[in-house]
């Protein structure tokens, strides 16, 4: 194992998942309820940079967080005057016909060259073949001639979904969001192991180490208790096909931001200097075109 570079010679570090949000311009039902209530609140990208200072982040991708296209155009006039966020992950109507026209509006808009990748919340869709509907195929064939990526945002029981999703677009790069959700607090791995070892699969899908710190017990959680949920993505996707993200604002309710990346950190390591250098920036700028 090499020893990390100093902090001085820290290679450029990328939060490659992030949402900002306030609750009084737009309804946020999901922040519902007295657990969420730390969060229920403004955050705002001065808020990101205070944050990101505190983990030596100094690039960010913004992901959308409602199914709005208002937010997702104001996402990408932010990051045209921001110094800090280099990609928005937006939202389209994937079920629409007219998604390329929607991505082109979007594309020549205020910011609109901040645009990377496409996001809808297949989590909450009740129907587990949501993403092999012929019509979300159509609109994700769009966002592949856009040359923009699609996130998926799945729960462990929408995973055998999302492969058919993947092999039907071979040509379109999906990354898998906060490594669809294992069951951390219950500690099983399996069935979920072996449905993300058959996405890891597919030369067209990635992964981010995010979102493990609220699947888990969120007062007791543990690195040991994330460990083996991050060696199956390590072993299956290896450090080129893994970015990390913060899941900042969601993950407050289990750890702060810097907690977040000294996580990954002892995640990562049994892995050499290099390797860790791509999950912590070379994989998220490579795949989302940061430059």
């Amino acid at each position: 194992m090499n020893a990390p570079p100093s902090p001085g010679h820290r290679p450029l570090r990328i939060d490659a998942h992030h949402h900002l949000w306030n609750p009084a311009t737009r309804p946020h039902e999901w922040l519902a309820g007295e657990e969420m209530a730390p969060i229920r609140r403004r955050f705002t990208e001065a808020d990101l940079r205070a944050a990101a200072a505190s983990a030596g982040v100094g690039r960010t991708v913004l992901v959308q967080v409602l199914p709005d296209l208002g937010e997702t155009a104001e996402f990408l006039a932010l990051a045209a005057g921001s110094p800090l966020i280099a990609g928005v992950v937006g939202w389209v109507d994937l079920t629409a016909p007219d998604v390329a026209d929607v991505l082109a509006g979007l594309r020549s808009g205020p910011g609109g060259r901040f645009l990377v990748g496409v996001r809808h919340l297949v989590q909450g869709e009740p129907d587990p073949r949501w993403l092999v509907r012929p019509d979300v195929l159509a609109g994700l064939r769009a966002v592949r001639d856009a040359g923009l990526v699609y996130d998926l945002l799945t729960l462990p029981h929408q995973m055998p979904a999302a492969l058919k999703a993947v092999r039907a677009v071979p040509d379109l790069l999906f990354v898998l969001d906060h490594l669809s959700k294992p069951d951390v607090a219950g500690g099983s791995l399996r069935p979920w192991a072996d449905r993300i070892g058959a996405l890891a699969e597919r030369p067209n899908v990635v992964a981010k180490l995010s979102g493990l710190v609220t699947e888990g017990d969120w007062a007791t959680w543990t690195v040991d208790d994330l460990r083996p949920y991050a060696h199956v993505a390590l072993e299956v996707f290896g450090p080129g096909r893994l970015m990390v993200g913060s899941d900042w604002p969601v993950c407050l309710l289990a750890a702060d931001y810097a907690r977040v990346f000294a996580t990954a950190e002892e995640l990562l390591s049994g892995c050499t200097a290099d390797e860790t250098a791509q999950v912590f920036g070379g994989t998220a700028s490579r795949v989302y075109g940061l430059g």
